[in-house]
C-alpha cells in the first residue's frame, strides 16, 4: 500500500509579536526553536511592543488593570502588524473573551507553576525575622503572606524580573517573590533562596503557561503552529481560566489556583479566593471525573460563589 504523507503548508515568515521586557523576549525565543524544530527553514521575525502594564510603575487598577501587558501586543495582530503573539496566560484577562478576531492556536508544555524567595542572605521563608521587607505588588502573593506571616511587610514593587532584582540590590526591599518560571526564562536561578510549594503560596491562575494567539482567519498558520501544543496543558488553561471566567474577579481580587493532570491521566482544579489582608480564605478542590475541563472550572467557581466569593470580590474597592 502507498502511504502518501501531505506536506504542512507553512508561511514563509512569521512575525511574532510580544512584549519587549528581557523575560518576554527570552519567551519569544522559546517559540522561535520550537517552530524551527517543528518546521525547519521556517523564517521568523520578532515584533517588540512596549504594554501599559510595562511602561506603568504605579497600581495596575489605575490603568484598567486587566489587560495592561496584552492590550498593544493583541492590537499589533489585529492590525496586522504580526501574525502570532506569545502571552503568559496569567496575563490575559480571562472575565471576557479574547478580542474579537483572534483565537488561541496553542498552549506551550507548562513551566514551574511555583514562586520562589530571592533573599541576598540566603535565608528562608520562615526564617525571615520580623520587619523583613517583602517587594511584590501582587494582591494574591500579600494576601497569602498576610495570613501566614503576618510579622512581614509587603512593600509595592513593579517592573520587569530584572527591574525587580535590581532594585532589591538597590535595597529598596529586603527580599523579593518571583515565579520560579520567570527566573528560569532569563536565565536567573542562582539567585534562589527557596522555592515555595504551592501550598504554602498558590499561584496565579495560568501560572507558567504560554499561549499563542493567532487571526481567527489565519488557518494555514494556526495549522503550522497547533503542534506546539501541549494537550495537559491546554486541558489545564482551558479549566482555569473558565474557573476565573465565571468568577469574574477583577485586578484587586486574591485569586489563585492551579489545575493539574495528574500521571494516570486525572485532570483536578484547586483554587481559593482570599480578602486583601488574608483573614478570609475560601477553598475548593475538584476532580473532574467525567467533565470536560470547562465544566470543572464551572463547578470549582460554583463551589467558591457558594462560599461567598462574590461578596468578597465586589468588597474590594477597585
Amino acid at each position: 500500500m502507498t502511504v502518501y504523507r501531505v506536506r504542512m503548508s507553512v508561511p514563509e515568515l512569521i512575525r511574532i509579536v510580544s512584549r519587549d521586557s528581557p523575560m518576554a523576549l527570552a519567551q519569544v525565543e522559546r517559540v522561535r526553536a520550537e517552530l524551527a524544530a517543528l518546521h525547519p527553514g521556517v523564517r521568523t521575525e520578532v515584533v517588540p511592543v512596549k504594554t501599559t502594564g510595562d511602561k506603568w510603575m504605579g497600581d495596575l487598577s489605575q490603568v484598567e488593570g486587566k489587560g495592561a501587558f496584552t492590550k498593544e501586543v493583541d492590537a499589533a495582530l489585529l492590525a496586522g502588524e504580526a501574525d502570532l503573539a506569545v502571552h503568559c496566560v496569567k496575563d490575559i484577562p480571562a472575565d471576557r473573551p479574547l478580542p474579537a478576531g483572534t483565537t488561541f492556536a496553542a498552549f506551550l508544555k507548562r513551566d514551574d507553576i511555583r514562586d520562589a524567595l530571592i533573599h541576598p542572605g540566603g535565608l528562608t521563608l520562615d526564617e525571615l525575622p520580623a520587619g523583613t521587607r517583602i517587594g511584590t505588588s501582587s494582591v494574591r502573593r500579600v494576601a497569602q503572606l498576610a495570613a501566614t506571616h503576618p510579622h512581614l511587610q509587603c512593600v509595592p514593587f513593579r517592573g520587569n524580573a530584572n527591574r525587580r532584582l535590581e532594585k532589591l540590590a538597590a535595597g529598596d526591599a529586603d527580599a523579593l517573590l518571583l515565579a520560579v518560571a520567570g527566573l528560569e526564562r532569563i536565565g536567573r536561578t542562582d539567585v534562589i533562596s527557596e522555592v515555595l510549594s504551592p501550598e504554602v503560596m498558590m499561584p496565579p491562575i495560568g501560572a507558567g503557561i504560554l499561549a499563542l494567539q493567532c487571526r481567527e482567519g489565519d488557518s494555514e498558520l494556526i495549522d503550522a503552529v497547533s503542534g506546539l501544543g501541549d494537550p495537559d496543558t491546554y486541558r489545564e488553561a482551558t479549566a482555569e481560566r473558565m474557573f476565573l471566567h465565571v468568577l469574574q474577579g477583577h485586578c484587586n481580587s486574591p485569586i489563585a489556583g492551579y489545575a493539574r493532570v495528574d500521571r494516570g491521566g486525572e485532570l483536578s482544579l484547586r483554587a481559593c479566593v482570599f480578602t486583601p489582608e488574608g483573614k478570609t480564605r475560601l477553598n475548593a478542590h475538584e476532580w473532574a471525573g467525567r467533565l470536560d475541563p470547562a465544566t470543572l472550572g464551572t463547578s470549582v467557581a460554583v463551589a467558591l460563589l457558594r462560599q461567598g466569593a462574590r461578596e468578597i470580590i465586589d468588597g474590594i474597592p477597585h
